[in-house]
């Protein structure tokens, strides 16, 4: 794991010490697999931000999100990379933007499972603040679109998940359920 423990001592040691909270994600054997494939070098976390650019948050979405369908960019550390970096990185990648951090409102220790096999996981939940930049992704290989939302739309999101099969989603409208009693 190159997210380690002293890494995220060092990051709630500047933004805070966030509630940990455990979080179970039953998943399809599609997605399992899925996931087993971003474990490049034994990843096992994200980082989730919610960017706020005045009252509204930049959300993105997946090329295979249905229309209507936005999230929280989310993103991992690369091997040998520091937290700011990544986290820099991923966000201009997502979303465009140049951001600061302001708090890490959340950690989730999720255990996606598909019958007896389990996949330990951390999300990290920061706040950022949009700095500049154009709201668009910049990696369209991942992410085909960005822009901003209020917060009140993350109830329509959920109301398309609901429609929808997909374990991995239905965590991050859980997580993002979380997440607002922290906001």
């Amino acid at each position: 794991m190159y997210f380690n423990s002293r890494m995220v001592q060092d990051v709630a040691d500047k933004y805070g010490y966030p509630p940990i909270i455990n979080m179970p994600a039953p998943v399809s054997s599609e997605e399992y697999n899925f996931i087993r494939s971003t474990q490049s070098y034994g990843r096992c976390h994200d980082f989730t931000l919610y960017i706020f650019k005045g009252n509204k948050v930049i959300v993105n979405a997946k090329h295979h999100y249905p229309i209507g369908l936005y999230r929280a960019p989310s993103g991992g550390l690369k091997p040998g990379e520091k937290f700011h970096e990544g986290v820099a990185r991923e966000a201009y990648e997502e979303t465009g933007s140049k951001i600061e951090l302001l708090r890490y409102i959340l950690q989730v220790n999720a255990s996606f499972s598909c019958g007896t096999k389990v996949i330990p996981w951390k999300t990290h939940v920061f706040t950022a603040k949009y700095i500049s930049g154009k709201i668009a992704p910049v990696d369209i290989r991942e992410i085909r679109e960005a822009r901003l939302a209020g917060l009140a739309e993350f109830d329509e999101y959920r109301k398309i998940i609901s429609g929808m099969e997909s374990g991995g989603l239905s965590y991050r409208a859980c997580l993002h359920d979380e997440v607002l009693k922290f906001l």
